[in-house]
């Protein structure tokens, strides 16, 4: 009995070793390799850089959806002014730098899209939980709060002064 047992799984193995496949790299029969190999379209290779899209124009709508995705996504760590005195940092978490101090006064816009998508020191990339769009509509909102840090009375249209008081 163990021999016949024996002599069916020898037989099974044989049998598959020498079936018809593909080895790697092989093409099928009668395909032809077309050289260079060109990647499906729409595809990004793995470790290409991805390319921001051009930064839309400043309107209102685009202020307020950069406050709110801001609020959501920024506002923990780096509080709802922008000064890096977020609830996470009261309890804790390293702090990250005020939005108001000469360096990232002088950073580009590009800057703070990049460090949104990729990440800065302990912060981590946000490239999966804020769409490209909205990294636009947060850098609008993080400047309007460093212009609204240096405005004055001044800088207040007449008619809304009074709604200020």
């Amino acid at each position: 009995m163990a021999f016949a047992s024996l002599t069916i799984a020898l037989a099974a193995c044989d049998n598959m070793a020498n079936q018809a496949k593909l080895n790697p790299y092989e093409l099928p029969y009668g395909s032809q390799l077309r050289w260079p190999v060109m990647p499906p379209p729409n595809t990004v290779a793995r470790d290409q850089p991805l390319k921001a899209p051009p930064a839309p124009p400043i309107t209102v709508a685009l202020l307020e959806r950069g406050k709110q995705r801001y609020d959501i996504n920024c506002a923990p760590c780096h509080s709802r002014i922008g000064d890096g005195n977020g609830i996470i940092v009261q309890r804790g978490f390293p702090r990250p730098p005020s939005y108001y101090n000469e360096t990232l006064r002088n950073a580009s816009n590009q800057h703070f899209y990049d460090v949104i998508t990729h990440g800065h020191g302990v912060m981590f990339s946000y490239a999966d939980r804020v769409e490209a769009a909205d990294r636009w509509a947060v850098v609008a909102y993080i400047r309007a709060l460093q212009a609204s840090a240096a405005a004055t009375p001044a800088d207040v249209p007449a008619g809304e002064l009074s709604a200020l008081q």
